[in-house]
């Protein structure tokens, strides 16, 4: 009986490594980019709803549903894309630097959002000195707004709206690479 525990232990363990394993990216992800600085002089010029985004960058505001929605209301007319992810999240630790470089280069177009689940605020606020994106996070402690916008669950989850404000598609699961990130905000998001 003894004997029989150990080896379902050791078989549980084995899976939830293969588990983490291949959400992390495994050989095949593309590497993140070890640079932690913004450049935000490549984001002047924005017009004003995305130009507001960049200057509250790195900031966690409170938020609920309707604060959620209001925000997507102030973005028509653009594309937004929303990640949302946790400090404690590994493969949305992973992905971060691809969206950092995704909205420095596409944040004069497209409209960038965070939003932040069921973590830890200063957890959170150390991560994202950590790793810096050039916009703002909104805080969704309970995971009602991710919920709302109909994600399944499970983190990190990519939402993309078009400029009309019309939910266009949901990824769930980390980025492999920029490289697909911006083929989905191209197709999803029309930018």
């Amino acid at each position: 009986m003894r004997r029989a525990l150990w080896i379902l232990g050791a078989v549980a363990l084995v899976v939830v490594l293969a588990i983490g394993i291949s959400q992390s990216g495994g050989k095949d992800a593309e590497p993140a980019s070890t640079s932690t600085t913004l450049d935000m002089k490549a984001l002047e010029g924005a017009p004003a709803p995305l130009a507001a985004l960049h200057e509250a960058a790195g900031t966690i505001k409170p938020s609920d549903t309707k604060r959620y929605d209001e925000q997507l209301r102030e973005l028509r007319g653009y594309p937004v894309v929303v990640n949302a992810w946790a400090s404690w999240c590994g493969p949305c630790k992973l992905e971060f630097p691809f969206f950092r470089d995704a909205a420095t280069r596409l944040g004069k177009r497209v409209a960038f959002l965070g939003l932040n689940v069921s973590d830890n605020r200063q957890d959170a606020l150390a991560f994202l000195r950590k790793q810096p994106v050039p916009y703002p996070h909104l805080e969704d402690g309970d995971a009602r707004i991710v919920q709302k916008a109909g994600a399944a669950g499970g983190l990190p989850t990519t939402i993309f709206y078009d400029k009309d404000g019309k939910r266009a598609f949901i990824h769930q699961g980390g980025y492999r690479s920029e490289r697909d990130l911006l083929r989905d905000i191209k197709r999803y998001a029309g930018a």
